[in-house]
């Protein structure tokens, strides 16, 4: 990759992360072990002392928290088409079956006017999506949930460090799967972890995350449960562990970045911008939407005219049930229209702590170069 080339995302890894690692590898404990235990003990103590376990994947943390719900087959979990195509996945890997909700267009989340006529007698669970890191209203979705006896699973895989009216998404609510993949505002490079209600949850967790073994002290085990293999290595959890300390300051600093995207965007590009939210969200992503209907050239030429100028740009993400799986399934187009019209139009563009004032002013000026010669007036 070019020097000068700017990515959409790019891991913040210091040097001090990078020698904890090496002090892991050097150790000769590079799976789960203290490195493992000592990031789970954090980051409870961040969730005001919540049970948490790690896993080698947010992906992994929803499918094992459909399975502490006892969700299977002939079971319905709503969600949202509008996120990365794990969280309905999940569903499917335990046999159940994703009932969608078409997004709001002002949010982009699951949109919550539309969840009431989604419900069924066959609805156990709700897996709302904080998109981007903006956080889907907790209020409301809890009314929801309690009203029909729902369990709640938050995909809060990009929302680490953001907050619903000041409290930590973590610290209340339900089941809650975040990610440390490496894109997200904290990485392990790849992983996550679940936030749990109670140590029973945890120890079902820890069973289902490792082959159903129960270890004993005398050497011998157990297996009563069916299991898989989703545990974290401690080589993962020393980055998790040393990136956290810094987790606030490197959210604002995306916030502050977020802030001045807003104030050099070019108004007259008729892109339709990410609710300004400088309070609740962690701003994992900076995601426009383009013009597409005044444009002469789609979003893929778009694509390649800023690559062409050293700048990257992402997808995130297309609506899920336009996918072959799930097409068939008996999904269509035109099913979800605002989760389609966000999914065809939307850009991820570069938003990450490394970034300076002047690469935002750098994007903007080449999205106005890019733009401007091809909407139609």
């Amino acid at each position: 990759m070019s020097p000068d080339f700017l990515p959409f995302t790019r891991p913040s890894i210091d040097e001090s992360t990078i020698q904890a690692v090496s002090e892991v590898l050097r150790s000769g404990w590079i799976t789960s072990g203290p490195k493992v235990r000592e990031f789970e003990a954090a980051l409870s103590k961040r969730y005001g002392g919540r049970p948490v376990r790690v896993l080698n994947s947010a992906s992994a943390a929803l499918e094992l928290a459909l399975r502490l719900c006892r969700i299977g087959p002939g079971d319905d979990v709503l969600t949202t088409p509008l996120s990365w195509v794990g969280t309905a996945n999940a569903i499917l890997a335990v046999g159940a079956t994703p009932v969608f909700v078409d997004a709001d267009p002002a949010t982009r989340n699951i949109d919550l006017d539309r969840l009431e006529a989604a419900v069924t007698q066959k609805t156990r669970a709700v897996i709302p999506v904080d998109l981007a890191g903006l956080p889907v209203d907790r209020d409301r979705l809890y009314s929801f949930a309690g009203r029909h006896g729902l369990r709640v699973i938050e995909d809060a895989a990009q929302s680490m460090g953001a907050n619903w009216k000041g409290r930590e998404i973590g610290c209340s609510g339900d089941l809650v799967a975040i990610s440390f993949q490496a894109n997200k505002n904290l990485t392990t490079a790849e992983g996550g972890c679940l936030v749990v209600n109670t140590e029973d949850e945890a120890s079902l967790l820890e069973k289902l995350r490792l082959q159903g073994v129960t270890r004993f002290a005398d050497g011998g085990m157990e297996v009563d449960v069916l299991g898989g293999k989703s545990n974290l290595t401690d080589i993962a959890a020393v980055m998790g562990l040393l990136q956290l300390p810094g987790l606030d300051r490197l959210n604002e600093r995306r916030r502050a970045l977020a802030k001045r995207y807003f104030e050099r965007w070019d108004e007259e590009l008729g892109c339709e911008l990410p609710p300004a939210d400088f309070e609740q969200s962690n701003w994992h992503m900076f995601q426009p939407l383009l013009p597409l209907d005044r444009m002469t050239i789609g979003r893929g030429e778009f694509i390649d005219r800023m690559k062409a100028k050293k700048i990257g740009v992402g997808v995130h993400y297309p609506a899920m049930h336009l996918f072959a799986l799930y097409r068939s399934l008996g999904f269509r187009q035109g099913q979800y229209p605002a989760a389609e019209k966000i999914g065809r139009s939307t850009v991820t563009l570069p938003l990450y702590p490394a970034m300076t004032d002047a690469d935002v002013d750098r994007v903007c000026q080449a999205v106005s170069e890019v733009l401007h010669p091809v909407i139609a007036r």
